[in-house]
């Protein structure tokens, strides 16, 4: 099975409520080589509608984060924990992330990433079971013989722009981190 096949099981899934109100579902999107996979929390607004992942304000910040790192967005795979729009975009319920997680699973096991990156504290909590991006930002937790980065979720930049000079900090370590894995 490819990416193809598993998103398209994403768009006829009615494993959860979410499906009722979706425009569409996110499956991600990126190339099936990538090396790097993205992991958000969740479609917000703008993406239940193109049905393509993180084009929002948070979108066009993680891109530019990407560029400014030397990374091309179109070489990094990029998804959410969930596939569907959450109402009033709040935080993904446990039967959601359950619904959702054996799709996630898949799609690691079909791209085999040299490192996933973890956007925030849901995709955190979900992927490896632990909390406090400010804690965990910008360090990467090997579990299970996979790479994992915690990283701010671009929408935190968005909300507080502060906290953009840590997330071109932690990008430019992803950089960093793929040199010395031979993986750029």
């Amino acid at each position: 099975m490819g990416l193809e096949e598993v998103a398209g099981r994403v768009k006829e899934c009615r494993k959860c409520p979410l499906f009722r109100n979706r425009t569409q579902a996110v499956p991600g999107e990126g190339p099936e080589d990538a090396r790097v996979l993205f992991i958000g929390e969740a479609p917000g607004r703008e993406e239940d509608l193109s049905g393509k992942p993180f084009v929002g304000r948070a979108g066009k910040l993680l891109t530019e984060l990407l560029e400014d790192a030397g990374l091309k967005r179109n070489r990094v795979f990029i998804t959410s924990v969930i596939k569907c729009r959450p109402p009033d975009n709040r935080l993904p319920k446990r039967d959601e992330t359950n619904a959702c997680y054996p799709y996630l699973k898949e799609q690691i096991r079909i791209l085999k990433p040299d490192i996933i990156v973890l956007l925030g504290n849901t995709a955190i909590k979900t992927v490896v079971g632990l909390n406090g991006i400010t804690k965990l930002h910008g360090k990467v937790i090997i579990k299970e013989k996979e790479n994992y980065l915690p990283m701010f979720h671009p929408a935190a930049g968005v909300r507080n722009r502060k906290l953009i000079p840590l997330m071109k900090e932690d990008m430019e370590g992803l950089s960093r981190h793929l040199i010395k894995l031979g993986a750029c």
